[in-house]
């Protein structure tokens, strides 16, 4: 069995090249989304639909419902599962998408003991600033509005009394998945943003609205996914606040600052042997390396 990883910014054709692979080489995809774990969230969160899928098992795709958690924990879940399925049916597994922490968190490990439902019991902010002071080697790698990892320092501050570099330091991470091949796809900024705001339009056009609205009235706002890129803006749509012209807008903008981040992540994070930004060229590497 043969374990790879696709990844690259939303909008850069992930899910259309792993499909592609995944009927040539034998595969079943884990997907690596924060948004497409969720049932019923289905046009904000681009996830390949059934008939795409055909015949190729998902695993990380329609996981849970929007009210309910799904954390890093569960992914590396799904990811066992994945693997066992593969192995017991003679598959090789491909892993696709936007979400690097998971995948770093494969690669890495976690490091257990620690309870991370501790949720803030003041301000986020508050938080940020007070772990930066207390440890600012760790939390300059992080950023002020990433709630998820605030969360987790300030859990096992609370928890155990020491900084999280510290904690880090006593307690370190098994890898989960050891010697995998990673391919990036890479695209020039400009043709990027372009696939973004062609796929924005396509998201209205297939009825994002009406999923938000379907959303909103089932599970309310609170859940932690309606804050997510697409839901947020048409939630502003719904409350007037935007015409249907700036929501493509602002949804566009917001993806494309999301797909820079995930850039940053990736090429800070991971070491990729095989880059591109022609799908041909990419296809031809990955097929290559499963013939091997």
């Amino acid at each position: 069995m043969k374990e790879i990883a696709i990844i690259g910014s939303t909008a850069s054709g992930k899910t259309a090249l792993a499909l592609d692979i995944a009927n040539k080489t034998n595969s079943i995809i884990l997907s690596l989304d924060s948004l497409s774990v969720y049932k019923q969230i289905d046009i904000a969160s681009a996830k390949p639909t059934i008939k795409e899928r055909a015949d190729i098992i998902h695993f990380g795709i329609d996981e849970v419902f929007p009210n309910e958690t799904f954390d890093v924990i569960q992914f590396i879940e799904c990811y066992k599962k994945a693997k066992e399925f593969a192995l017991n049916n003679n598959k090789n597994l491909i892993i696709v998408g936007g979400t690097g922490f998971y995948l770093k968190s494969l690669i890495e490990g976690l490091s257990l003991g620690v309870d991370t439902k501790i949720k803030l019991d003041i301000p986020q902010e508050e938080a940020y600033e007070f772990l930066f002071n207390l440890d600012k080697e760790y939390m300059q790698k992080i950023e002020a509005n990433d709630r998820y990892r605030i969360e987790k320092a300030y859990a096992i501050y609370k928890q155990t009394g020491k900084t999280p570099s510290k904690f880090f330091s006593e307690n370190k991470k098994e890898p989960i998945l050891k010697n995998l091949k990673i391919f990036e796809i890479l695209w020039d900024r400009e043709v990027l943003r372009k696939r973004i705001e062609l796929r924005t339009k396509q998201m209205i056009k297939e009825g994002i609205i009406d999923e938000v609205i379907f959303l909103e009235k089932n599970y309310s706002r609170e859940p932690n996914c309606m804050s997510s890129i697409g839901i947020i803006e048409t939630l502003e749509y719904l409350d007037g606040k935007l015409t249907k012209e700036q929501l493509e807008q602002k949804i566009a903008l917001n993806t494309t600052k999301l797909a820079k981040r995930q850039n940053t992540f990736n090429k800070s994070q991971f070491n990729q042997e095989q880059t591109s930004n022609i799908i041909e060229n990419l296809n031809s590497d990955i097929l290559k390396y499963f013939s091997l």
